[in-house]
């Protein structure tokens, strides 16, 4: 059986064998992807032989492979990358037929690993956890942390007290292929790997884009990564999601968060907040990342006129802006549980008032969209709220008046447990320190668990497949 990623590998993918660990503690699942992949009734210890010990998924990969990529980090070019401490484990798909691969981090060195162990911290795995699944209940086009098994060595990091516990992360994804591997086939000139792959995507994740003029298709497919990865950060912007390492590496081909590092969620507005230490220029700055998203993509049109016209891929990219508006006005009334209004003008006035009164009065981000949910619906809940004063001044107004002017169609939801509580659920740096500090002093998990627990009951309280 051949799989899709096979039909690429030989330009793109290089054998990878997984580190042997001393021990294999399973400590999070992910039973319901599980269960949409067909792999809910897997045991304790079959989970530990396949995303621990990585023996193959029956009619799957027999060898994992390390992907081929390159990129632009913090805009300085990088000819030497690939993943250096994962590989693609297996290919699956879900109960609506879409194509996921399994992917690692932390399993051990590859010829990409460079200097590095090829090794993932604990607490690396923990924070992708949370991460992941905070961006999803909040509606957030992402990948999901499948399974975290620690690994029993002892880790040296910079960034981290050492030594620091080991994991090895498990992440399911629509896809594992990046702008950057576009960006390999570009920097070697290699037009027979640029068809190859531009082919394999179209193939397996946008059927819609086929044309058996290579110059034609290319910009088609342009055209579609360009709006998923504006949808993407539309989304980012609305539930003030800092990524933190946006290099070009680190852009999927289907608009997915993923790569987690130095990840940040705002707990007031703040353009300027940065999520990573070492990003001392501000690069990636909460406020900057729809122009990020833009540049990123300018580096992959820039790719993909290897093969195909630039004029036509200038078009194509046009895409990204409009798709990025919608996406955020779109995720923001979702997030109210407003309806948009029939003139996009008073759509765009609303924005404007709303996010320019998040800033100026320093709200809690979360809070403010908790207590408005349904706008009118929520005037007593919001009179309840620990920032009740906040929604007395005057500077309020104006807002206070446009959100319970808005229609709802979902303000059924707030009969849902999650909003019976005074506040949502939350995922600042000060929260996913404490739950670390829980498992890092006591090998304590259930906070951690429990909030898992809130997380999800937020996923279900939005019911993102209503919107």
């Amino acid at each position: 059986m051949t799989l899709p990623i096979q039909q690429i590998s030989s330009f793109f993918a290089d054998a990878a064998e997984p580190a042997a660990f001393p021990k294999s503690v399973l400590r999070f699942r992910n039973t319901r992807w599980a269960d949409q992949i067909g792999f809910r009734e897997g045991s304790e210890n079959d989970w530990i032989r396949h995303f621990a010990q990585f023996e193959s998924l029956p009619d799957n990969l027999t060898q994992p492979l390390a992907l081929r990529y390159h990129g632009h980090q913090f805009h300085v070019y990088n000819p030497d990358l690939g993943d250096g401490r994962g590989f693609l484990f297996a290919q699956v798909r879900d109960r609506a037929g879409r194509l996921l691969d399994l992917g690692t981090k932390g399993s051990g060195q590859t010829r990409w690993s460079r200097q590095g162990d090829g090794r993932l911290t604990l607490k690396g795995g923990v924070r992708e956890i949370l991460a992941s699944n905070y961006l999803e209940a909040m509606g957030v086009n992402t990948s999901k942390a499948f399974s975290l098994i620690e690994t029993g060595e002892e880790l040296h990091r910079n960034d981290e007290p050492s030594p620091a516990r080991s994991a090895v992360l498990v992440r399911l994804s629509h896809s594992h292929l990046r702008f950057g591997t576009f960006q390999r086939a570009a920097y070697y000139d290699d037009t027979e790997a640029m068809a190859a792959l531009i082919e394999h995507v179209i193939e397996h994740y946008y059927p819609d884009c086929a044309d058996e003029a290579l110059g034609k298709a290319t910009p088609a497919l342009f055209e579609r990564m360009a709006q998923h990865t504006g949808a993407m950060i539309g989304q980012w912007m609305a539930v003030g999601f800092v990524h933190g390492v946006m290099n070009t590496d680190n852009f999927n081909i289907t608009g997915e968060t993923f790569d987690f590092g130095p990840w940040r969620f705002l707990p007031k507005s703040d353009p300027n907040f940065t999520a990573a230490y070492f990003d001392q220029q501000g690069l990636y700055r909460f406020g900057r990342q729809p122009a990020q998203g833009l540049w990123a993509l300018q580096q992959l049109g820039g790719a993909l006129s290897l093969v195909a016209e630039a004029d036509d891929l200038s078009q194509a990219m046009a895409a990204y802006e409009p798709a990025y508006q919608d996406s955020f006005a779109a995720h923001t009334f979702a997030l109210l549980g407003l309806s948009r209004s029939d003139v996009l003008r008073d759509d765009l006035l609303f924005l404007q008032d709303f996010y320019g009164w998040l800033t100026e009065s320093g709200a809690n981000w979360p809070q403010t969209f908790f207590d408005w949910f349904g706008g009118e619906a929520s005037l007593a809940r919001s009179a309840d709220s620990p920032q009740a004063a906040l929604y007395q001044s005057d500077g309020f107004a104006k807002v206070k008046q446009q959100l319970t002017a808005r229609a709802s169609d979902r303000a059924d939801r707030l009969a849902h447990p999650y909003f019976q509580q005074a506040q949502p659920i939350d995922l600042f740096i000060e929260t996913v320190e404490a739950l670390w500090a829980d498992i890092a002093e006591r090998d304590d998990w259930r906070a951690l668990n429990t909030h898992l627990e809130k997380i999800e009951l937020a996923r279900q309280a939005y019911d993102w497949s209503e919107t």
